[in-house]
């Protein structure tokens, strides 16, 4: 079977990029929660990810090729999908379709745009250069992130950027979870319904936890 042509195998492809991104999604989580324990914390645990140098880089272009694959795919699922469905099913059909399932493109498409102006923001610091940590003064000699973050979270827009960017990765979690079991045939009994309020749960988890950071920075409650 060609994992790239055939439509199994390139969901089959899909779902093992997808566990790879959330693994991906969860270690950065719990980096990005560090700001919650003080300067020190996120600031030093950013000074590691700056001390592995190159590694750290061939890690970035590993996922944004994992990433890259997952959209593509998905992408074309989707267009292949509608153009082999006649629209009376396709009504039939969004009656018994989650609203998560029948956004997924949507989702997708919002969490890529968001991790391109993310990449800009954060790591490339060319969005807002007036709090960029490079223009900062040094705390505890190490790049002041905590303050780049928090003053750009304190920004409105900025903030309400990062809110939807995770509602939408809620979502797209959510349904994806959903998907993989279909693609790996855990799909009947008990075994289904247990993997998938799992991961409608984890889904859940993660957008609270991520949409924390902007909103409780946003309303200054961590400052």
């Amino acid at each position: 079977m060609n994992l790239f042509k055939s439509t199994v195998g390139r969901k089959i492809l899909m779902a093992v990029t997808g566990l790879m991104l959330i693994g991906f999604i969860s270690v950065h989580l719990l980096g990005n929660l560090s700001v919650f324990a003080g300067a020190d914390a996120i600031n030093a645990y950013a000074k590691h990810l700056h001390d592995l140098g190159p590694i750290v880089w061939i890690f970035r272009l590993a996922m944004l090729a994992i990433f890259a694959i997952h959209i593509t795919f998905g992408v074309q699922l989707y267009l292949e999908n509608r153009a082999a469905t006649p629209d009376n099913y396709a009504v039939q059909k969004s009656l018994v379709t989650t609203f998560s399932a029948k956004t997924m493109i949507f989702t997708g498409l919002i969490v890529l745009a968001f991790l391109l102006y993310h990449l800009l923001h954060f790591t490339v610091q060319i969005t807002n250069p007036e709090i960029s940590a490079h223009n900062l003064a040094p705390a505890n000699g190490m790049l002041d992130v905590f303050t780049m973050v928090t003053q750009s979270f304190q920004q409105v827009f900025i903030a309400l950027v990062y809110i939807i960017a995770m509602i939408a990765l809620t979502l797209h979690i959510y349904h994806g979870f959903s998907s993989w079991v279909q693609t790996f045939g855990i799909n009947n009994g008990a075994s289904q319904d247990k993997v998938i309020t799992l991961g409608r749960i984890l889904a859940i988890v993660y957008g609270l936890a991520y949409i924390a950071i902007p909103l409780l920075l946003l309303a200054r409650i961590v400052k």
